[in-house]
């Protein structure tokens, strides 16, 4: 089977703003923790969940879900940000079970 992309309906056409308006939810994985399930049933408010992650790591850079770019933790001021540093390999990304 041979598939083909669909003609543009008559007047209708996506400019790059209309494109750019779409929101797009942005997350970052700092790490994983490995917990027994009776220390996570009776974490309550103000638990502490420790992560593996610490500044200049790599992390994985989301957008709605799928891998886009890599990033390294950078601490300035007390507030954590991410500096992206490539592009994403989605093969990687799913060879960590994701």
């Amino acid at each position: 089977m041979v598939w083909q992309a669909a003609k543009p309906s008559r007047g209708y056409s996506v400019t790059i703003s209309q494109v750019g308006a779409v929101p797009v939810e942005i997350s970052v994985l700092l790490g994983r923790s490995v917990l027994p399930m009776q220390q996570l049933l009776r974490m309550g408010r103000g638990a502490v969940i420790p992560l593996d992650a610490r500044e200049h790591d790599e992390v994985w850079i989301l957008a709605n879900n799928h891998p886009v770019a890599r990033g390294e933790i950078q601490i300035f001021e007390e507030k954590i940000s991410i500096v992206v540093t490539r592009q994403a390999n989605v093969y990687d990304f799913m060879a960590l079970g994701n």
